[in-house]
């Protein structure tokens, strides 16, 4: 049923938690795995002193979150992927699955975003009405 699977991971309590669904139905389909992280724009610090650092600190806390991601996965019979990437989270997550073509993504439904989310976080409510494949929130 599943054959590419994009899981969202941003290192909160709902993103670990819908890591282990992912790997579960990737194991279950024999489907590979999407680790996909999304660190927040950086362009509209363009031209400050410190801009150059704060792309690094982004970039290399983002693949820390994957790190611990893939880690946490540990020795598994599924391929996995990563995709580090800059912008607004629900666009790229959406982007990732479609160029992809995947066949499921699975989230947190709150993340570690400004306000941690309210009822549902953004992101999760944003990718879920425009996905072009199944959408599983993870609480």
């Amino acid at each position: 049923m599943f054959k590419k699977i994009v899981v969202a991971v941003d290192g909160s309590e709902h993103s670990h938690r819908a890591l282990e669904y992912g790997q579960d139905l990737a194991n279950r389909y024999e489907a590979a795995v999407w680790l996909v992280h999304v660190f927040p724009h950086t362009s509209d610090l363009l031209g400050y002193d410190e801009y150059e650092k704060l792309v690094a600190r982004r970039e290399a806390a983002g693949q820390t979150v994957l790190d611990e991601a893939r880690q946490t996965l540990g020795t598994v019979r599924f391929p996995v992927y990563e995709e580090l990437l800059e912008g607004p989270p629900a666009e790229a997550i959406i982007n990732v699955a479609e160029v992809r073509g995947v066949d499921l993504i699975i989230m947190g439904t709150r993340g570690l975003g400004a306000l941690q989310g309210l009822l549902m976080g953004s992101v999760s409510h944003k990718v879920m009405h425009h996905a072009h494949c199944p959408v599983l929130l993870v609480r």
